[in-house]
C-alpha cells in the first residue's frame, strides 16, 4: 500500500496539445482543441491540483489555455513556440468503433522536450503521455522520487521503439494501454496471458482499455473489471482514452492511500467519466463538469452491476 500526505498531491502530467479536424457521423468539424494533455488535464484537474507540460504553437488561442487555468490547472510548463501547433485529422466510421488518420502534422511537437520546471520536479504523481519512450525517460530523469508514475503509449512505439519503451516499462508503476495494444506487446491474444508478460516487463500494474467493453486492471491483487456507462448518445470518442487516464491520476492523488480497494474505485470512477468525454465533441462536455454530475453517474454505473 502506498501512502503520501496531505499536501502532496499534485499530478503532473506531460503530452501533446493539439488541434484536431474530425469527420464524425454526425458532423464535420475543424480546429478542435486536443491532445492528450488537454484531456488528461481537464480530467484529472476535476480531483486534484494538475500541472502540465507540453508545446503550443504560435497560433494556440490564448482563451484556450484561460480555460484550463480556471479548471485549476497550472499551465506554466506549456511552452509557446513559434509555429503551427500539432494537428491531426481523423475519420470515423458510422459505428465509432474505429477510425482513420487522414493526417498527422507535428508542427512544433516535432522539437518537443519536455523541460519540467523548477516547481514540477517535486509532483508526486505523473502520467506520461503518449509521446516518445524517449522522451518519457527524460521526464524521469527530471522528476523526484514519484510516489506513482503511469505511462501511456502507443502501436507505434510498440513496434518501433521496443528498446526504449522497455527502458519506460522498468521505471513506471502503471501501463496504460488499450487491448490492441496489450496484445501487440505481448505478442499474444489471450488478454490474461498477455498481461502477465507486459506486467513481467516492469509495470506493477497494468490498466486496460476497451471502448465501450469497459477497463481491466491486472495487479499482484488479481483482475478488476470496470463496466463502460451505457450511453445515449455517443458523438465523439476522441480523447477518451485520455479522460480515462487523468481521471484515474486525479483520483488516485486525491485519496491517503492507494492500495487494492482505492485502485478499484478510481477505475470505476475514470471509466464514468470517460464516458462524458464521449458525448460531445473534443473538450465540450468535460469544461462544465463537475463532482456532484460525475458522483450520479458513477451510482448509476454501481446499480448496473450490483445485485441485491
Amino acid at each position: 500500500m502506498t501512502r503520501h500526505s496531505g499536501t502532496k498531491r499534485t499530478v503532473l502530467i506531460v503530452g501533446s496539445m493539439a488541434f484536431d479536424d474530425l469527420e464524425l457521423p454526425t458532423a464535420k468539424v475543424r480546429n478542435v482543441v486536443g491532445g492528450s494533455a488537454t484531456y488528461s488535464a481537464l480530467s484529472a484537474a476535476l480531483f486534484a491540483p494538475v500541472r502540465v507540460v507540453a508545446v503550443v504553437g504560435d497560433d494556440f488561442p490564448t482563451a484556450d489555455l484561460e480555460r484550463l487555468r480556471a479548471r485549476g490547472v497550472d499551465t506554466k510548463g506549456i511552452t509557446r513556440a513559434a509555429g503551427k501547433t500539432f494537428r491531426w485529422a481523423g475519420r470515423y466510421t458510422k459505428n465509432l468503433a474505429s477510425r482513420t488518420t487522414l493526417d498527422t502534422q507535428l508542427n512544433v511537437f516535432a522539437d518537443f522536450r519536455p523541460e519540467l520546471p523548477e516547481s514540477y520536479r517535486d509532483s508526486p504523481f505523473v502520467l506520461l503521455g503518449n509521446i516518445h519512450p524517449e522522451l518519457q525517460l527524460e521526464v524521469l530523469a527530471q522528476v523526484q522520487r514519484p510516489e506513482f508514475v503511469a505511462a501511456d503509449t502507443m502501436n507505434f512505439w510498440i513496434s518501433g521503439e521496443r528498446s526504449a519503451l522497455g527502458e519506460v516499462l522498468k521505471r513506471v508503476d502503471t501501463l496504460v494501454i488499450n487491448d490492441e495494444e496489450l496484445r501487440e506487446l505481448a505478442a499474444e491474444h489471450n488478454i490474461r496471458r498477455a498481461a502477465r508478460a507486459v506486467r513481467a516487463l516492469g509495470p506493477k500494474r497494468l490498466v486496460v482499455k476497451r471502448g465501450e467493453a469497459g477497463a481491466m486492471l491486472f495487479d499482484e491483487h488479481g483482475i478488476f473489471f470496470a463496466p463502460a456507462y451505457p450511453l445515449e448518445d455517443e458523438i465523439d470518442p476522441t480523447g477518451a482514452g485520455d479522460t480515462f487516464a487523468g481521471a484515474l491520476l486525479g483520483y488516485l492523488a486525491s485519496e491517503p492511500a492507494i492500495d487494492a480497494g482505492t485502485l478499484r474505485r478510481a477505475l470505476l470512477l475514470a471509466s464514468t467519466v470517460a464516458s462524458f468525454c464521449v458525448e460531445d465533441i473534443g473538450t465540450a462536455r468535460l469544461i462544465g463538469l463537475d463532482r456532484q454530475t460525475i458522483a450520479e453517474r458513477l451510482e448509476s454505473l454501481r446499480n448496473l452491476v450490483h445485485a441485491s
